[in-house]
Formats: C-alpha cells, sequence, structure tokens
C-alpha cells in the first residue's frame, strides 16, 4: 500500500525535473475547508523541486543560563527560564539545513473539473512572499456530493511555466440526503518520531487506503518547542513536515480540516498571555499566523462542517481564548472563551443531523495523566469541563473525539454518560505517557500505540448508524463500537 500511495509522487517529481527553473510545489497542495459548494485550495510554490537531504547539517540549540551565562544542553525541557543560542553549522542557514524547501516568487491557479463536467479555473495570483510564499485559492459554486478533479499549474515571475500537480475530492452531501460518509482523525505526528524515516509515515497510506471522505488533523501537527527559535526556524518545521513523500500524496486527494494545539502554535501547554524566554524570537501572535499560513482556512479556526443529513462535526479552537492554566479554577476560567463556547452551544442545539460529533485537540472527558493541567479533564479547567460534559451529554446522538493524548481510548464520563474517542499519536515510536494496565473504570477501550480514528455514518437496514473505529499505523482495526441512532 505504501508504494501504491507513493507512486504518483515519483511521477510528479520526474515531472518536475522538466521544470528546471521552477517554481516547484515541493512541499504539495493542501485542500481544505470543503462543504457541499465551496473549498480552498493551498498552495506554496518553493525554489527547489526537492527538500535539502537529511545528509545536511540541522542547528544545534543550546540555552543560556541568565546566573551564570553558561550554554546548556536542554534534553527533556526543563530550561524554560532560560535563552535558547542557535547555531547554524557548517556555514549552514535556514534554507540549507537538513528538510528546508525554500520558497519562491511567482503566480499559481487552479483548474477544477468535476465528474462528468467541465473545467474551469480560477485567475492567476501571485503567491505571498510575506507569508512563506504562499496561497489560498477559494473555490465556489461546487457541485455538492462530486468528485472533483484539479490541476494546480505554477509560472515564474516572468510567465515561463512551472511545476503543476493534480490532484482531487469530493464535496460534502447537502444537509438533507442521506450518505454514507467516512471521517479520520489525527493528531501528534512528531517529525523526529517519523516511522518511514524520509519517506515519512506509515499511517497516510493506511489512511488513505480507507477512501475517506475527509480527514481532521486535531492539533499537534508538528512540534516548535525544541527547535523554533525565530518565525523561520517555525516555517521550516512546516517544510520539513509537508515535503515527506508521504504527507504530500495523501493531500492531495484528501479534503482536510486542520486544527492546532499547543505545540504547533508555540509551545507545551501555552495561553496567549504567557511569558518566557525559551522560544527566542517566535512569538505566541506569529505562531497564529504562521498556522493560517500554512493550511487552508476560513474566517475563524473554530467552524462546523455538515456532511449529509447524518452528520454535523464540530471542530474547536483551544489556544487563541483560553485563560491562564494556572489561574485559579471558576466559573470565569475557560479554554474556548464565551464566544466560542456561546457559538458551539447555540449551533449545536439549533443542528438537525442526525449525528453531532465534536472534534477538541484536547480532552473532555478523560481520564488524563493526574499532573496535567491543561484540559477540561484537568482540574485546572473543572468548572468549564462539567458544564460542558452535561451539555453535550443533554444532545441527542452526540459523542466527542480529540486529540493531544499520546494513546488510544475511549471512556463514558462517570457522571453524565458522554462517551469520548482519542485517537492516539501517528506513531509507535510517540505512543506512551500512560501505563498500558493502567485502565480506569471509565475506560471502554485502551491501548498505547500508534494510529488514527475513523468514523463512518450509514444506514445499514435503514437504522442512521456511527461506527468508531480505532485502527493501528497498518489501517488494522483494534476496537470498533457501533450506535445505532436513538429517536
Amino acid at each position: 500500500m505504501l508504494f501504491s500511495l507513493l507512486f504518483p509522487l515519483f511521477a510528479l517529481l520526474a515531472c518536475a525535473a522538466a521544470f528546471a527553473d521552477g517554481p516547484y510545489l515541493a512541499t504539495g497542495i493542501k485542500i481544505g475547508e470543503v462543504t457541499p459548494d465551496s473549498a480552498i485550495v493551498w498552495v506554496r510554490l518553493t525554489r527547489d523541486a526537492e527538500r535539502v537531504g537529511s545528509d545536511h547539517p540541522e542547528p544545534v540549540f543550546r540555552y543560556k543560563d541568565p546566573k551564570t551565562g553558561r550554554l546548556l544542553e536542554d534534553e527533556k525541557q526543563k530550561l524554560r527560564h532560560c535563552a535558547p543560542v542557535v547555531e547554524f553549522p557548517n556555514g549552514s542557514t535556514v534554507d540549507t539545513i537538513a528538510g528546508a524547501v525554500p520558497g519562491a516568487p511567482g503566480e499559481a491557479r487552479v483548474v477544477v473539473t468535476p465528474e462528468g463536467g467541465d473545467a474551469t479555473a480560477t485567475d492567476w495570483l501571485p503567491v505571498d512572499p510575506d507569508r512563506d510564499f504562499t496561497r489560498a485559492f477559494p473555490l465556489v459554486g461546487l457541485k455538492p456530493a462530486t468528485k472533483h478533479a484539479l490541476t494546480v499549474e505554477t509560472r515564474g515571475p516572468d510567465g515561463a511555466p512551472g511545476q503543476t500537480m493534480d490532484g482531487g475530492f469530493r464535496t460534502a452531501p447537502p444537509a438533507d440526503a442521506p450518505a454514507r460518509v467516512r471521517a479520520i482523525i489525527t493528531t501528534c505526528h512528531r517529525y523526529p518520531r517519523r516511522d518511514l524515516g524520509d519517506q515519512g509515515y506509515k499511517v497516510y497510506a493506511a489512511m488513505a487506503a480507507l477512501d475517506p471522505d475527509f480527514f481532521i488533523h486535531t492539533g499537534d501537527i508538528l512540534y516548535y518547542d525544541e527547535r523554533a527559535k525565530s518565525i523561520e526556524l517555525a516555517r521550516w518545521h512546516w517544510q520539513q513536515q509537508y515535503s515527506l513523500p508521504s504527507n504530500v500524496a495523501f493531500h492531495r486527494n484528501i479534503a482536510a480540516y486542520f486544527m492546532k494545539d499547543d505545540h504547533d502554535t508555540w509551545q507545551n501547554d501555552c495561553w496567549p498571555s504567557m511569558k518566557n524566554p525559551y522560544m527566542g524570537t517566535f512569538t505566541f501572535g506569529q505562531g497564529l499566523g504562521v498556522f493560517r499560513e500554512q493550511v487552508p482556512m476560513g474566517e475563524k479556526t473554530y467552524r462546523s462542517a455538515r456532511w449529509g443529513r447524518d452528520l454535523e462535526v464540530w471542530m474547536v479552537e483551544g489556544r487563541d481564548f483560553r485563560s491562564p492554566n494556572d489561574l485559579r479554577d471558576g466559573p470565569e476560567k475557560s479554554i474556548w472563551g464565551a464566544e466560542q463556547k456561546a457559538w458551539f452551544k447555540r449551533t449545536v442545539a439549533a443542528s438537525d443531523a442526525t449525528f453531532r460529533v465534536l472534534v477538541s485537540p484536547t480532552p473532555v472527558v478523560g481520564p488524563d495523566r493526574d499532573n496535567k493541567n491543561d484540559n477540561h479533564a484537568n482540574d485546572g479547567f473543572a468548572h468549564e469541563g462539567r458544564e460542558l460534559r452535561a451539555f453535550l451529554a443533554s444532545q441527542k446522538n452526540m459523542i466527542t473525539c480529540n486529540g493531544d493524548r499520546h494513546w488510544q481510548y475511549t471512556s463514558k464520563d462517570p457522571e453524565t454518560g458522554l462517551r469520548e474517542f482519542s485517537c492516539g499519536p501517528a506513531t509507535n515510536e510517540h505512543a506512551g505517557g500512560w501505563p498500558p494496565d493502567d485502565r480506569r473504570p471509565e475506560h471502554l477501550y485502551l491501548n498505547v500505540v500508534g494510529g488514527f480514528l475513523s468514523l463512518e455514518v450509514d444506514r445499514p437496514g435503514g437504522v442512521p448508524t456511527l461506527t468508531a473505529r480505532f485502527h493501528d499505523v497498518d489501517g488494522k482495526v483494534l476496537y470498533e463500537e457501533a450506535f445505532p441512532a436513538q429517536s
């Protein structure tokens, strides 16, 4: 299966070689925010056809002790009171270190063709050098519940043609149309712990093999903490991750919704007013901007997506509006903020979808580790956690799914009965943080492994049914549970 996923990419690279002067698409394309009649296609132009090889140097990071001035190694992220000192070995720069993919000026357009229909093209538009040479192309007037082929075309500042890339996606069914829909949910893709080396991650081929209608990344898309000490190095993280062959091949053919958590916003367990010198010149505000420039995104990072009569999914924002973690808990302390929480309750109550699913970057039910204080399953946000669990449990045919935790589980809240499904990390190398034999009363399934979660809505025997399945990194089903709709 890995070969079948990567073979089209090798063909694309061969095609790219024909455009000796570029621009290229070495960080691929991303298709996102799909509705019945619209989508957003993300494009980034690159100087080179391929990423800088892993045989090139990487920066060296040390931390200056504020008392002694000594430069220290930070092997376990315990030097957050220290400012970083970044060294580029052997005359390297951010454009020549391992995994780098420098951007390039030029223009792009998207040609889209619905199955059985005629092609239309967007205008040629320049990429933005102030946004890492990216451009988002809104597509409107699309046909619902239809496969769409697309081609991204590029050209240099002089008009000379550059690399092209083909892809495709399916639009969502209308809200009144019953349809089988399959979704993938994932989290925690830590680049140093990928399981295919320079090819990327096993899990992408396994996810693609299910032919999902859409994909949700719940956050921790990458991990800034140890090595993103400037905005340039933050962008390097995205270049590394999305020039991997597994990622390029997957995202050009599957619609995606991207969420963020702490590590792909700024640093571990961060909030907007947090202060420490650990991230160098890279700020929380810059992290918000980099996320928006690197993924297809609409007006707000919290939103819902309707997929036919039987499914609506709410994706929430867990970093932008949160109170400080160390603030005393109470009615005013919040992860979501008042505006987002009011929107969530209002739109959930108004939805007529058979099944409603909350996708949260972090747990709502848990259980979580006793030393954590960053989510609704922890004591630090217990008041809002109880409020949300009570509301969610009062909604018929509603479950919650989450990322962030490095183990798979499904649980049942002992107070409300609310069900939660935690998708687990992308690789076995990144699994951990919970003892495999520590099965609590809330757990219905627990497995400290890498993989992903799939959700499927269908109508077997005419009964709307939501099925949740946990998969390993090769796609094998480890646990599944079906929920026939309750009337």
